[in-house]
């Protein structure tokens, strides 16, 4: 008989934990009424951090796709009213994407529906066990210093 494998049991409970979140955000996300898919609310939730409108390509590196896929959101988010192309100031042949006031407001109903859905999952935790938690996760999504990072 062999013995369990430690890091595949904490693999897939890693998995499982997040395929809960993203079913319990996409619930949240309908009792809403907004009309979002999870990648296009992920586009709008980077967009959110830029200072200065980004062109695709910026958007497509950070989210870690090919630019085309990020044409495809920004033309759904586009025709919903939340984004908006615009020129470059100062190279007409780029494109930048901003934010637009409606898109604001989404972003807004997004942030409640992630914190519905954290406080959802997180209830049966103290802080202090939240705390450690947060710990965790922050060293895990870093990775070990100096470590090379696969993907």
């Amino acid at each position: 008989m062999t013995a369990p494998d430690a890091d595949g049991l904490l693999a897939e409970q890693l998995l499982r934990l997040t395929r809960r979140v993203h079913r319990i955000q996409k619930h949240h996300l309908l009792q809403s009424g907004l009309d979002i898919t999870p990648a296009q609310s992920r586009l709008l939730r980077t967009l959110a951090h830029y200072d200065a409108p980004p062109r695709m390509a910026d958007l497509a590196e950070r989210l870690e796709v090919v630019p085309r896929a990020v044409t495809t959101l920004v033309d759904g988010l586009e025709a919903s009213g939340r984004v908006r192309r615009v020129p470059d100031p100062t190279n007409r042949r780029v494109i930048r994407i901003e934010v637009t006031d409606e898109g604001r407001k989404v972003l807004e109903e997004l942030h409640r529906a992630r914190r519905s859905a954290a406080e959802e999952i997180l209830s049966p935790l103290p802080d202090g066990q939240r705390e450690v938690l947060g710990g965790l996760l922050d060293t895990l999504v870093d990775g070990a210093p100096g470590a090379e990072r696969a993907c």
